[in-house]
């Protein structure tokens, strides 16, 4: 006798982590996580199939806050981990969460080189514009002349674009969203699971408590859906120059997306037939892996 196993349908609320948020009341995170919740249970995941790895800061607890495999890695190496993940096992859906800081600045190394390898990973960066969690010092996407505490008297450095960075280093699905619109939230994540590469999806999630430049009032006044303006996900250079339009109007949307690349789980001939840790002649026993386990501990 046959017996086929089925999974019942899940819901956001079956995606909840085991601790509650501890971001401040206002957090722009939230909306990214509820989002997040949303799109896996519309798109019938299950939690053993999801492993989602972050770094250090705010948006790196997401992990807890998230019903799935998860790990809460080192700061800047969550892309260097989940790539690890993804060639260990590439039938799982990895999401990668992070922030500004996290993922632009100490992980700008990994950022680049995940993009040219074009890893099949979800990365979700919260983009606060500000370092969140060391109590507000300037980051690698804060605005010129913004006043932290860090910088007294106003940044001087230009901020990194990642929108133009990732299209350049060649990631094959690159998104803004805005944690103000958490219905274009849904459809970005959905696309960016579905996209065999990898998926860049850059929200601009307000720190209420550090940055009072970039709030929600700044965001809604300006920001335009590209789904709205008629935009070509297919044309490289329209996606770059409206991404580097930063004024009275600021893109959101999904600027590029090149389904043909093959992304690099599918270029190593030892994935061909099963993933690596299905390939074992035997499994390990009890034994076996509770000492590996002891070693890394």
């Amino acid at each position: 006798m046959t017996v086929e196993l089925r999974h019942k349908p899940l819901t956001a609320k079956d995606f909840k982590g085991k601790v509650d948020p501890d971001w401040c009341p206002g957090c722009g995170d939230f909306a990214l996580l509820r989002a997040t919740q949303m799109t896996v249970a519309k798109l019938g995941l299950q939690p053993h199939e999801i492993v989602c790895v972050s770094g250090i800061g705010c948006s790196s607890n997401f992990p807890g806050f998230f019903g799935s495999y998860g790990m809460h890695t080192l700061h800047g190496r969550a892309l260097a981990v989940a790539t690890g993940v993804k060639m260990a096992n590439q039938n799982l859906t990895i999401l990668v969460t992070g922030g500004d800081g996290d993922g632009y600045g100490i992980g700008g190394n990994h950022f680049t080189h995940t993009a040219r390898r074009n890893v099949d990973l979800t990365y979700l960066v919260m983009n606060n514009q500000i370092y969140g969690l060391t109590t507000g010092q300037v980051s690698p996407s804060s605005s010129v002349g913004m006043k932290t505490k860090s910088t007294p008297f106003g940044n001087v450095e230009r901020p990194v674009n990642p929108i133009t960075s990732a299209i350049m280093n060649g990631a094959t699905y690159v998104a803004r969203g805005f944690s103000g619109n958490i219905k274009q939230l849904r459809t970005l994540i959905e696309g960016a699971i579905n996209h065999p590469g990898f998926a860049v999806i850059d929200v601009f999630s307000p720190c209420v408590t550090f940055n009072r430049d970039n709030t929600y009032a700044f965001f809604r006044g300006r920001v335009v859906p590209l789904e709205k303006e008629g935009h070509d996900p297919g044309d490289w250079k329209s996606a770059c120059e409206r991404a580097m339009e930063w004024g009275d109007r600021i893109y959101t949307g999904l600027f590029f997306q090149d389904p043909t690349v093959a992304p690099l789980h599918a270029l190593e001939p030892i994935l061909d037939d099963a993933p690596p840790v299905c390939q074992v002649p035997e499994p390990l026993t009890a034994t076996q892996a509770d000492r590996i386990i002891q070693r890394m501990m």
